[in-house]
């Protein structure tokens, strides 16, 4: 693998001090990567490495990596970019004295000035080594005549994720599939767990092919029992097709019925019925997406076809299980934290069962993971989870490598509890690179790009995920709250008003409305929106009735909730950095500083989450402050004027 940094040359004729400093950039950050993926550096080219690896595979992985750093490393210094170019080339060479010499030398030489700046070049040979084994498309370049060569150099370009729109996974092109919940038409209701989980399963299992944009679950969950016509629901989720069907199970015996209706048309695209055994439930579900995919006129890569075929699990009893997990974790909205704690205890249960029946069961790892992590912080503390999230997904990787799940769940505590945000988003683009339609990966990913204040592609993320998730309400959380991260106030406090509207239920949104409100002065409508929860006694309901309360300038209630916090009469967990933000919002910045250092002591270090809320402008300047900043690897700067800029004593 040879390395080269664009501009070098020009860099070091305007600034030599500066372009000096840059190879030293660049050395940090590269040579760990070489040495995290077998890498053997054979030498520094000045500008540049040769790399040599035991593995087409190894290598590649390896060049994808260095690419994700280097666009980490510059979007934190948009001033000094480093731009890298890799080529990637497999054949024999001869060692001698430290140096490698051979025609494999010379032909990844050769690749290197053809990639594009910050991409990756591979030749043929490589390209037969790794096309069924990554997750990226491999573009084939014209033949080249290169010096050195005398037949024309057959290479490829590596599409990266972030380099181009249908890669990262719009898809805005590609046919859009519904997957309706299917009916339990069992003789015993306690089967609608079989249906509910078999529908999961299925948009699973369709959302592999990368020729199909299948909509999230979290959508087609509210059709369940719907009495909507297929043309309203297509129009409704932006589907081109809707998939349903029916599930009758006596003992057993299967009987499924599956239908593909165009929406615009309703015409079936194709119908089939299976009367099979339990046992042939896999096979029935690989029918179903090769049939699907055959409608709708996708072809089917060589890897998707094998992953179709693939056996989850052998165990009937492991899989049962498995399905019962699915159907808890479902959907946790509406309920209380006592309510989360005793379903996510249920959800556990049936995850580990079916761990515990096949202990070689890679989903059931995957999924639990995936579980805890959306959990931690909510109902688990994030430091005292994280290890075993980890272990689930070191197992779930070691049993299916091309676990998007487990790569998103990896992802997730690198982000939460490592606060490792380079090494968090090359999970995520994985995850997203191996399952395009994952509206959750996308979601958690445009999460990070905000912590990290990379705005515009998170906004990006988010849009996908809507056309992915059409009635989700966490993407449109996200880009109604991206104008006042920016500072602009009036246009955030118009998307929330449309939210609040669309989504009565979500007192998160109303509770920020409200706040909202009070910094643009119109101090009387945030009391008539927040008025309804004078006097509630829900913890939530007090919590943004006492925050809004001291920011209007009435603090009783605010000292009452804080009180009885530090008393340990509140019957649900309340995070040290929200504590510490009601502080700042009754105007004892101090006592809010003092939590969010003992969170970085002792508790979750979830400064991160929220470092950029309006209630610590005032300690921005804080040299306490910013040393928490530094410890977190976060940016020190926010790219909005302060809301709240005098600081008290």
């Amino acid at each position: 693998m040879f390395t080269d940094l664009v501009g070098s040359t020009a860099a070091a004729q305007r600034d030599e001090k500066g372009a000096l400093r840059r190879l030293v950039d660049q050395e940090r950050l590269l040579r760990p990567i070489f040495v995290a993926h077998a890498g053997r550096e054979v030498k520094s080219t000045g500008d540049g490495f040769l790399v040599e690896f035991d593995s087409a595979l190894h290598a590649t992985e390896c060049a994808v990596e260095a690419q994700r750093a280097l666009r980490e490393w510059s979007s934190r210094e948009p001033h000094d970019p480093m731009t890298v170019r890799i080529g990637i080339h497999l054949g024999d060479v001869e060692h001698r004295d430290g140096d490698i010499f051979g025609d494999a030398v010379n032909v990844a030489a050769r690749l290197e000035p053809l990639a594009d700046a910050g991409g990756v070049c591979v030749s043929g040979a490589i390209f037969g080594q790794i096309h069924d084994k990554v997750p990226y498309r491999l573009e084939k370049l014209e033949p080249r005549q290169v010096k050195g060569l005398r037949e024309p150099l057959e290479a490829y370009r590596l599409v990266l994720p972030w380099a181009n729109p249908t890669a990262a996974g719009d898809g805005a092109h590609l046919p859009r599939l519904a997957v309706l919940p299917f009916s339990n038409i069992s003789p015993d209701p306690d089967n609608e767990f079989f249906a509910d989980g078999l529908t999961e399963e299925i948009i699973t299992v369709l959302s592999q092919i990368k020729g199909l944009r299948v909509i999230s679950r979290t959508s087609v969950n509210q059709y369940k029992g719907t009495h909507k016509s297929v043309a309203q629901i297509g129009q409704e989720l932006g589907a081109d097709s809707i998939l349903e069907g029916s599930v009758r199970r006596a003992g057993d015996q299967l009987r499924i019925a599956v239908q593909l209706i165009d929406t615009r048309s309703d015409e079936h695209r194709w119908a089939k019925s299976y009367d099979r055994k339990l046992e042939n439930l896999f096979a029935i579900q690989t029918d179903v997406a090769e049939q699907t995919a055959g409608a709708l006129k996708v072809e089917l890569l060589r890897p998707e076809r094998d992953a179709l075929h693939e056996r989850p699990t052998a165990n009937l009893l492991a899989y049962e299980s498995y399905l019962r997990g699915i159907q808890a974790s479902k959907d946790f909205s509406g309920a209380t934290a006592g309510d989360w704690i005793q379903m996510s205890s249920r959800t556990i249960k049936f995850f580990e069962n079916a761990i515990q029946q096949d202990p070689g069961f890679g989903a059931a790892y995957a999924r639990l993971a995936v579980h805890l992590t959306e959990m931690m912080g909510e109902i688990y503390s994030r430091v005292d989870v994280a290890p075993r999230i980890r272990d689930l997904v070191a197992r779930a990787l070691e049993l299916s490598p091309h676990s998007a799940e487990a790569h998103a769940a990896l992802g997730s505590v690198l982000m939460q509890v490592d606060h490792d945000w380079v090494r968090a988003e090359a999970e995520f683009q994985q995850a997203i690179a191996l399952n395009p339609s994952s509206s959750l990966a996308r979601q958690t990913y445009a999460f990070l790009l905000r912590v990290v204040q990379r705005f515009g592609e998170a906004q990006k993320q988010d849009l996908v995920a809507i056309e992915q998730d059409p009635l989700s309400f966490a993407p449109r959380w996200s880009i109604a709250m991206t104008p006042v991260e920016l500072g602009d106030i009036e246009t955030s406090i118009l998307r929330l008003e449309e939210l609040v509207e669309k989504y009565p239920e979500r007192t998160g949104s109303r509770s920020v409305l409200a706040t909202l409100y009070t910094w643009a002065g119109r101090k009387e409508r945030a009391r008539e929106l927040i008025a309804p929860w004078a006097g509630k006694t829900e913890q939530l309901l007090r919590e943004f009735h006492a925050f809004n309360m001291a920011l209007l300038g009435e603090p009783e209630e605010a000292r009452a909730f804080l009180a009885d916090w530090e008393g340990g009469r509140l019957p649900e967990r309340y995070p040290l950095p929200y504590a510490a933000a009601l502080c700042c919002a009754m105007g004892d910045d101090e006592r809010g500083l003092a939590l969010l250092e003992r969170d970085l002591r002792e508790g979750d270090r979830s400064l991160w989450a929220v470092y950029r809320f309006p209630m610590f402008d005032r300690l921005r300047g804080n040299p306490r402050f910013l040393a928490m900043l530094d410890a977190l690897k976060l940016p020190k700067t926010i790219p909005r004027p302060l809301f709240l800029q005098n600081a008290r004593s």
